[in-house]
Parts: structure tokens; C-alpha cells; sequence
């Protein structure tokens, strides 16, 4: 019998899993060739001037950008979890970059520069690799929304300040950092801002900004591009005082060697950039994952970005990271698959062989105007009013943090963002989750009223809502005597005769957890309530077991079920 070709996506899934090299061209069909070079095509027109554009930001040559598009995409295309996700670099890892390098006392423009991107990237990938090593990728997960958006609004502010001397044509303060300094000395300077600089600018900007509206398939950012070099090689717009960018060497960039006598200033700045790149990288292949695709594995981004990371840095690049904006151009385009992202790649060594000399006419206001639009898109207020509707608390963390990355810089924002992330986790973990159950109308177990009162001939049963470990036992035990009318606090409660403690969600039992409840049970026994446990996961068990305490004084107070604990009671009173 024919079997029936699976729909879709849904084609070629099962051996995907299986596959490490290239697991989205696992299946890959003929007729999604022509979308996925369209999108490839499509994402490159954007992907290749704004990547050029980011290096800037990274106080890096533009050809750097350019390479970024080069081996990282090529690597991720072969081992991304994502089928459209587009890994080249963005407006939050390049500042990440230049606070760092500048951080480890790295001039801008030097000779160490570029060598010290290298390591700096290298250090970025054998991170991200060792996360993969320890299967950390759902603990970096838990850093929150709000924090992001935070950073995210320190990202945009910052560099759209850093930016304002390239629009008015003044030379950039190089004592100057941070978002009010950078600010100040352009501002003070605006008396020489270079009229045909300003109008390019603001021409380039209003541009961009028209057709995002109007027609968002037009890729804007090579329509800008192409407008800047076509003005100075046909209008002399460059005798007029407009400043062009440094010349891009012709060709693909040749290996070279991470020097590794930096590796202790660069490392705090990689730690952050890796933990970014990451979770974009995450975000990005989540937003974008269609109905029937895999689910995005946290472990395989990691995988999948680290070695783009390492792979890149032999070849000068920037940190790789997905972007939300070439993605959303190949995915209008009809991309299918990373197949696309191959294509941008070709594009890109096409670009660096044949096209670089016309480049060279790029002007440098064209690049600040294509930034400008770019991180003033990761200002998303609207999120702000979301968490002030929702959680305070997350409005007061993303307001924080952005303001720190304003005064202080990105890397301590980054700081920060996690300090207050797993301040926020612990705090939710060590909180205890006690209910009291209620027999319903059908004789089942379930959490009723807090602090519902109990016939005193009654057992108290409650339940232990979380797992159970050293940080958070002491407060559930706590909280626990308290119900049970014993300790501080429980001075109008009246102690029943015993206790039930549901236990079926307590898992990863440990050494002080058994102890912590010894304890409760000889608290309860002074105060004449009796303690008995129900429903212990059965892989706990054997810890208990192998507990002597538990056969002198816990084996017959332990139950299958609370039904049984409750009739044990009974029978016994």
C-alpha cells in the first residue's frame, strides 16, 4: 500500500531529532527552493547593510559586519533548532561589544582592536558551549521580560545617542560615555553640525521610517544605502562636507588567531554578551516558529550558537545572535527553511567580492540613520504600561534596569538584570506553597478556603504544593507549625489532634529536607498534635528508607494516600 506524505513540516520530524548536522533541511523538498532563495535574497538586502551598520556601533570597520554574515549564518543554518530564524549579529551584542573592549582598556581604531574582537568572540562561543556542556540553557531562560525590555531600552537610547555625531557630521567626543555624556557633547556641538550631513540624515531616517509603513516588503535599509552611495557618486554630495565610511577591503576575510592575554579583561563582558546572544537567539526562533514545526530546544540554540561563535572568531566577526528584523524580511519573503539563510551567506561573499569598492562610497550619516531607526524599534513602551498594569514589581525591575544602563553602562545593566532575575526566582522558590484539602462531595481531596476551620476531632490535611530542598524546606516547615496552631504566629489557632501532610509533589528529597522534618515531628509531638505523611513520590521513597530515623519514628506514620492516613487516625482515636 502508498503510504500518505506527511503534510508540511510535519515530513522528515522524526528523523530530525535524530539529526545534529542540519536538522531543518532534514525532508527538504524541491518546490520550497524558489521562496527559500527569494527570502535568502530578501533577508540579505537587510541583513548585510545593517550588520555593516552594527559594526559601527562596535567601533569596529564595516567589513566586520559584513564577515558576521558570513561563517556564524553558515554555521547556524547547519545546526539551528529554528528553520527561519536569521543569526548574524545585533544593535544589543555590538554595544555589549564596544562596552566591553572599552572596559579591557581597548582603543577604538587600534591595532589590538580586531584582535581582541576575535577573542572576545571566541570566549562567547566556548561559553555558550560549556552552557551547552551543563544543560544550563532553561536556568538562563528564567531571566525575566522585564529585565530584557530594561536592557533593551538602555540599548536603544544609548546607542541612538551615540549615533548623533555621525547624523550632524561633528567629530564624536572619544572621552565621552554613556547615554547623558554622549548626549552632552553632541549637543554642544550643534552649532557645527554640517548641513548637507543633517539633511542626508534626517532623509535617510524619514525614509526608512516611510517605507517600514508603506511598504514593509521593500527592503528600506538597501533602498537607503543605495540612495547614500548614488548621491556621492553622482552628486558629489561628499564635497559638501558629508563624511563617507573607511574603504572595505575586497574579498573574504582570511583565518587568523585569538591572542588570549586578554581573556580576563574580556571575560565579565562575554559572560553578558553570551547570556544576550542567547536568549535573542531563543526569542527570535520562538516568535517565529510556525504551527507543526519543531518546538525550539534551549540546549540546541546553545549548541548551535556557540559554534557559530567559535567558527566565527577565526574569521574576525562579530558575536553572532538572531534578529528580529531579518527574520520577519525572509519570513514575508516565503522562507521555509535555513536554506534561505545559506543563501544570504552566498550574498554576502558576492558582496565582499565584487561589490566592495562601490561601499566605499558609502556615507557615514546613511549608517548612523540606519542605527538610529534600528534601536529606537527596541523602545517598546508599550511593554512598560503592560507590566504597570500587570505586575509593579516587573514595571519597577525593567525601569531599573534600563535606568542603570543609561547611567552606568550595558554591562552593568546586564549585571543587574540577572542579579534582580534570580533574586526574583529564589524568592518564588523558598516561598512556601502549603494549602489546606477539603474533602469535596465526592469524597476527593482538594484545596479549599485558607485557614478554613477544623473540627478539632478532625486531622488538619495539607499539602506541600512544590518540591522541597535545602532553601525552601525551613520556611514550608514554618509555615506548616503555623497551621498547625505551634510557634510564633499561631497563638489564636487552635492545634488539632493530628496532621496529614500530602507530600505527592515533594520531589528531590534530600539529607536536610528528612531532617527538617524530624524536627517537625518532634515540634508537633511536644505540643500533642501527631504528624502522619501521604502519597511521597515512589522515587523518594528509598531516601526515606535508607533514613534510621524514619524507621524509629516516621515508618508507621507514612500512608499511600491521605485516605488512608485519615482512616489510621480515626481508628487509632
Amino acid at each position: 500500500m502508498a503510504s500518505t506524505p506527511l503534510p508540511s513540516w510535519r515530513a522528515g520530524a522524526g528523523s530530525a531529532k535524530a539529526s545534529v548536522l542540519a536538522p531543518t533541511l532534514v525532508g527538504y523538498r524541491k518546490s520550497w527552493l524558489r521562496a527559500d532563495v527569494v527570502a535568502g535574497l530578501s533577508a540579505g538586502a537587510v541583513v548585510i547593510p545593517q550588520a555593516m551598520a552594527y559594526a559601527t556601533i562596535a567601533d569596529m570597520p564595516v567589513q566586520i559586519g559584513l564577515y558576521t554574515c558570513m561563517v556564524p549564518m553558515a554555521v547556524y543554518a547547519l545546526l539551528g533548532g529554528s528553520r527561519t530564524a536569521s543569526v548574524s549579529t545585533t544593535s544589543t551584542i555590538a554595544t555589549l561589544t564596544a562596552s566591553t573592549l572599552i572596559g579591557a582598556g581597548i582603543a577604538a581604531g587600534s591595532d589590538d582592536a580586531v584582535t581582541s574582537l576575535m577573542t572576545l568572540t571566541l570566549l562567547v562561543g566556548v561559553l555558550l558551549l560549556l552552557a551547552r556542556v551543563f544543560r544550563l540553557g532553561s536556568i538562563i531562560e528564567n531571566i525575566s521580560e522585564a529585565t530584557l525590555s530594561g536592557i533593551k531600552a538602555g540599548v536603544g537610547l544609548t546607542v541612538a545617542a551615540g549615533q548623533l555625531p555621525k547624523l550632524l557630521g561633528v567629530p564624536a567626543d572619544p572621552g565621552a560615555t554613556g547615554f547623558v555624556p554622549v548626549l552632552w557633547s553632541a549637543v554642544r556641538q550643534l552649532g557645527d553640525a554640517v548641513p548637507a550631513t543633517v539633511a542626508l540624515a534626517v532623509g535617510s531616517i524619514a525614509a526608512l521610517y516611510a517605507m517600514q509603513r508603506l511598504v514593509p516588503r521593500v527592503p528600506g535599509a538597501l533602498v537607503v544605502v543605495a540612495l547614500g552611495i548614488a548621491l556621492v557618486a553622482f552628486a558629489g554630495l561628499d564635497d559638501h562636507g558629508v563624511a563617507l565610511i573607511d574603504p572595505v577591503p575586497q574579498g573574504i576575510p582570511l583565518p587568523g588567531i585569538p591572542r588570549l592575554h586578554d581573556i580576563g579583561a574580556l571575560l565579565p563582558g562575554a559572560l553578558a554578551i553570551a547570556v544576550m546572544a542567547f536568549l535573542e537567539t531563543v526569542s527570535v526562533g520562538r516568535g517565529v516558529r510556525r504551527a507543526g514545526e519543531p518546538q525550539i530546544d534551549a540546549d540546541q540554540e546553545l549548541l548551535a550558537n556557540g559554534v557559530s561563535a567559535v567558527a566565527g572568531s577565526f574569521f574576525h566577526t562579530l558575536p553572532p545572535a538572531g534578529g528580529f528584523s531579518q527574520t520577519a524580511v525572509a519570513l514575508r519573503a516565503g522562507g521555509r527553511t535555513q536554506a534561505a539563510g545559506l543563501v544570504t551567506v552566498v550574498l554576502a561573499v558576492a558582496v565582499a567580492l565584487f561589490l566592495a569598492p562601490i561601499l566605499d562610497d558609502l556615507p557615514q550619516a546613511t549608517l548612523g540613520a540606519m542605527v538610529v531607526v534600528a534601536t529606537l524599534g527596541l523602545l517598546d513602551f508599550g511593554s512598560f504600561r503592560r507590566y504597570w498594569r500587570v505586575n509593579r514589581l516587573e514595571f519597577w525591575i525593567a525601569l531599573s534596569t534600563a535606568l542603570v544602563g543609561l547611567v552606568a553602562g550595558l554591562l552593568p545593566a546586564v549585571a543587574v538584570g540577572v542579579v534582580l532575575t534570580l533574586y526574583l526566582v529564589l524568592r518564588e522558590l523558598n516561598r512556601p506553597h502549603v494549602v489546606q484539602l477539603q474533602r469535596d462531595g465526592r469524597g476527593e481531596w482538594r484545596p479549599g478556603p485558607e485557614e478554613a476551620p477544623t473540627d478539632p476531632a478532625d486531622p488538619l490535611v495539607l499539602r506541600v504544593n512544590s518540591a522541597l530542598y535545602t532553601a525552601s524546606v525551613r520556611a514550608t516547615v514554618t509555615a506548616i507549625e503555623r497551621r498547625a496552631g505551634v510557634g510564633e504566629g499561631s497563638e489564636e489557632i487552635s492545634p488539632p489532634g493530628a496532621v496529614v501532610l500530602d507530600v505527592s509533589r515533594a520531589y528531590l528529597v534530600t539529607t536536610t529536607v528528612i531532617d527538617q522534618i524530624r524536627d517537625l515531628v518532634r515540634e508537633l509531638d511536644d505540643a500533642g498534635v501527631t504528624l502522619h505523611v501521604a502519597d511521597l513520590p515512589a522515587s523518594e521513597m528509598p531516601k526515606l528508607l535508607a533514613t534510621p530515623w524514619w524507621h524509629e519514628h516516621g515508618a508507621d506514620r507514612y500512608h499511600d494516600r491521605v485516605d488512608d492516613a485519615v482512616r489510621a487516625i480515626e481508628a487509632a482515636r
